[in-house]
């Protein structure tokens, strides 16, 4: 059983995915930074400083407070302000990752036009000489 849990995980699919798993954590982070650092302040002061963490909605009577924090500590409350946060962050995210994979996407295709074109089959007729001179010179 240990032997086949080896031959499991070291088989290549295994440890690339590892890999990817890996990188993917690294790139989140970068990717959390960007929005949150560069993207994120940008679209506050193009707005204002209108800032969505905050817009809650108060589900008890005993909420009076007017941060989030604090209105959380006195009851019940429907952050949506978050959500919206958390929505804006996922559609830069996935614009990011879509430009990526675009980007990756162009160099392969331009790898593939730069590779040399394999040779094109000769057709049948000049296949079937070709048998027929080598059966001759045998």
């Amino acid at each position: 059983m240990l032997k086949e849990f080896k031959e499991f995980a070291l088989k290549g699919n295994v440890v690339d995915l590892a890999i990817g798993v890996i990188i993917g954590a690294a790139f989140g982070k970068i990717v959390d930074s960007m929005v949150g650092d560069i993207f994120m302040p940008i679209i506050g002061a193009l707005t204002g400083g209108l800032n969505f963490d905050n817009y809650f909605v108060a589900l008890s009577k005993g909420v009076t407070a007017t941060n989030l924090a604090d209105a959380a500590k006195q009851g019940a409350v429907l952050a949506y302000g978050k959500f919206i946060t958390v929505s804006i962050n996922f559609i830069i995210i996935a614009w990011v990752l879509f430009m990526v994979v675009k980007g990756m996407n162009q160099l392969k295709k331009a790898e593939a036009a730069a590779a040399p074109a394999a040779p094109a089959e000769p057709p049948a007729q000049e296949k079937l000489l070709a048998e027929i001179r080598d059966l001759l010179k045998k």
